[in-house]
Order: structure tokens, then C-alpha cells, then sequence
């Protein structure tokens, strides 16, 4: 091919080029919190996690039985040190559905107070959640002012915007509510003296509108791209999204036919953008009778396995006792997957021939779930490179920020 031929090649792609860098950065480096705790604003302290923990560390000690069925014997003792030392990494203060409709009056304060009770886990260091923030209402018309003064004073309490702290926005139905967002974001910036971008926040998917719009496209994508690098996560709402659907209530659920196709909507709309994906909860808590309690427990570690399978590796816990079969889940799952993708990885460093034909694209995700598994505490980098001798963190960092190709 001729040089002027390439050369036209070259200016009708460049901007392509340009658009696809911009918009599909790829992956965040910062580590994904395997789940969100929402507590309302009614209840939460600077002693919540603590208290949390505690009371999961009862509810462990006294469905063993259950726990070792489930476990085999393999990770509990690793869930029950997490449980008494860090067991929420991220914590929503909640001041909208599961904090309801109170006086102006009372939900100042609580908003305050909630500011205040994030600073001081800003300051707490490894004794804290290492993310947290506040869910406000929302931007429909009837709750928005609400929601946006309350947010003002969860910062005025906190005395800015503390280092981890992030806002949900509740109920998304159109793309434009984004833009809204964003606004918001620069007034509190400008009004408070904050840096520029210096906010961040996630929008909960929760309306079918929030995943096809009237137009027929994905209202989701189009949000992802509007948000830009302030925009963290997408958080599926499993009981208003399915209500919205006309599911009755004994059979909504993350599991749900409908459940399942909004959550493949967000994985592919947010694959490689940067943007985390969380699974919703489970209203179901381990409390009543033992029979009760097994039955909950059972039931919340199969559906965290169902979604760390489909590739969801964060969701809501709403109860202590969710706690323990969240981490029994995410180092169970972590710990069976690491030895095969530190073998595989092995081989592809070394460039040997074995059953797998692995591209780098493979060898990306494969660095990726070995990465997840060691951020969450799962297994050290010891027992990976007890696998494979060349499977270090910084190597398979190195791998992924290459593309999966080895120089």
C-alpha cells in the first residue's frame, strides 16, 4: 500500500482513535469494594462498622454448622479475622429509601451529623471502612430539593469532602439527570472552595428507563459517558427495578429473569470504561429461628457466588449477618480461582505450550482475578507465587497496563 493511501487511512481513523481512548479508558487501578452497607441516617454512628462486626462474628459463632457446610473448612477462619477488623469496606449513611420522609427539621440534623460521623472515619484509618458517603434523595421533582440539602449539609458537617467519600444518586430515569449531577458537583465545589473534580458519585440503576430509554437506546451507556471520571459506579436497585417491571413481590430477586438482563446491560455499557458495577440486595436477613437463619445464610452466599460468576464482584449487604456469608463467598470464590489463572499465567509468561491457547486479552482478565483476589484479603502474594514463580503483583500490574502483551 502506498504511503498517501496509509496516510488517508490515517486521518479517517485518528479520530476515532481519539474517541475510543476517551471513552473507553479501560479499567480503574484503585481497588473495587466487594460490597456497600446502607445504614439510615437514623442509626449510623462513628460505632457502626464495629458494632457490625460484632454482631456478625455472633451470628458466625452461632451457625457453624451452616458456615462449615458452606465452607468446607477451607476460609472461615480467614472471614472471621476480617469480620473482627475491618468487616464493611464501603458504607453508605442512608437518608433516602431506607431512611423514609421525616420533618426538615430532624433530617438536618441527622444530615449533619452524618457528615460528622464521616469525617471522623476519614480520620480513623484502618479502623474504618476505606469508602463511605451518603445516599440523598433523589432528582425527581418532588425530592430534590430535599435531597440537595441534605447533601450540602452531610459536606458542612464533614467540613469538605473527606478522602473515600463518595454520593449515591437514587432512581436514575434519564441521561440528562446526569448532566444535573454534574452541575451539582460544581456548585458544592465552587461554593465550599473544593478543587475541581474533587467529587465523585455513583448512580443507582433502579427505573427500566435507567437501562432503555424511550428512543430504544441504552440510557445507561449514554449516563456512563455523560459522567465522566466523576462517575464511579452503577448500583443495580433489585426491588424497584423489578417493581417497576410489574414483577410481583415473592418473586423479585437478583436472580430474576429481569434482574439478570438489566445487569448484563450495565456490564457491557460500563466494560471498559472505568465505571464499577454492584449488584443489588437481598431483603431476606439471617434472623429468627435456626431453621430461618441457615435458610438466609444459604441463600445469601449463593446468590453472592451467582454474581461474582457473572462477573459482578461488588453488591448491597443490608444486615450484619451478610457480612459473614459475603466474605465466605468472595474468598471462597477468589481462593478456587487463583491457582488455575497463576498456572495458565505461568505458562503464558514463559510462553510454553499447555491445554490453553491463552491471548492477551485472556491473560488480562486472568491477571485481573488473581489482582481482585489479593486486593480482598483472599490469599497473599506468597500463594500465588507458590503457583507461578513469575506471577508477582507488580508483574501482573505490569501485564495489565500492557494490554496482556509481554515485552
Amino acid at each position: 500500500m502506498s504511503l498517501p493511501a496509509r496516510e488517508r487511512i490515517d486521518a479517517v481513523l485518528a479520530a476515532v482513535d481519539a474517541e475510543l481512548d476517551r471513552d473507553f479508558p479501560g479499567d480503574r487501578t484503585q481497588q473495587q469494594p466487594v460490597h456497600t452497607v446502607y445504614v439510615s441516617a437514623s442509626d449510623a454512628d462513628v460505632d457502626t462498622p464495629a458494632a457490625w462486626g460484632l454482631e456478625s462474628l455472633r451470628i458466625a459463632e452461632s451457625a457453624q454448622q451452616t458456615l462449615d457446610d458452606l465452607d468446607g473448612g477451607r476460609v472461615l477462619p480467614l472471614v472471621l479475622d476480617r469480620l473482627a477488623v475491618r468487616p464493611i469496606e464501603d458504607l453508605r449513611i442512608d437518608l433516602e429509601d431506607g431512611y423514609g420522609w421525616r420533618s426538615d427539621e430532624v433530617e438536618d440534623r441527622h444530615a449533619s451529623a452524618a457528615g460528622q460521623t464521616l469525617a471522623r472515619w476519614a480520620a480513623a484509618g484502618d479502623a474504618a471502612p476505606r469508602v463511605f458517603g451518603v445516599r440523598c434523595k433523589g432528582l425527581g421533582a418532588a425530592e430534590r430539593a430535599r435531597g440537595l440539602r441534605s447533601l450540602e449539609l452531610v459536606l458542612d458537617g464533614a467540613g469538605g469532602v473527606p478522602s473515600g467519600f463518595v454520593f449515591t444518586v437514587p432512581k436514575l430515569r434519564h441521561a440528562t439527570q446526569v448532566d444535573a449531577v454534574l452541575m451539582i458537583c460544581d456548585e458544592l465545589e465552587r461554593a465550599h472552595g473544593l478543587p475541581t473534580g474533587l467529587l465523585r458519585f455513583e448512580l443507582q440503576i433502579e427505573s427500566p428507563q435507567a437501562v432503555l430509554g424511550a428512543d430504544g437506546r441504552a440510557t445507561v451507556a449514554d449516563a456512563i459517558h455523560r459522567g465522566g471520571e466523576r462517575l464511579t459506579g452503577l448500583h443495580y436497585g433489585t426491588y424497584d427495578y423489578s417493581a417497576a417491571c410489574g414483577i410481583v413481590s415473592a418473586q423479585q430477586s437478583l436472580e430474576h429473569p429481569v434482574a439478570d438482563h438489566a445487569k448484563a446491560v450495565m456490564l457491557v455499557a460500563a466494560a471498559q470504561t472505568g465505571v464499577w458495577i454492584s449488584d443489588g440486595s437481598t431483603q431476606v436477613a439471617p434472623v429468627g429461628s435456626p431453621e430461618v437463619i441457615d435458610a438466609a445464610l444459604r441463600r445469601h452466599h449463593r446468590l453472592v457466588t451467582r454474581s461474582l460468576e457473572q462477573g459482578i464482584y461488588q453488591g448491597w449487604d443490608m444486615h450484619p449477618g451478610h457480612l459473614v456469608t459475603r466474605w465466605l463467598a468472595v474468598f471462597s470464590f477468589f481462593r478456587q480461582a487463583m491457582p488455575p489463572a497463576a498456572t495458565r499465567l505461568q505458562a503464558y509468561f514463559d510462553r510454553q505450550s499447555s491445554e490453553f491457547i491463552d491471548e492477551p486479552a485472556t491473560a488480562q482478565s486472568l491477571a485481573l482475578v488473581i489482582l481482585r483476589g489479593l486486593a480482598a484479603g483472599a490469599f497473599t502474594e506468597a500463594d500465588v507465587l507458590a503457583v507461578g514463580s513469575q506471577c508477582s503483583a507488580d508483574a501482573l500490574v505490569a501485564l495489565r497496563g500492557s494490554g496482556g502483551v509481554l515485552r
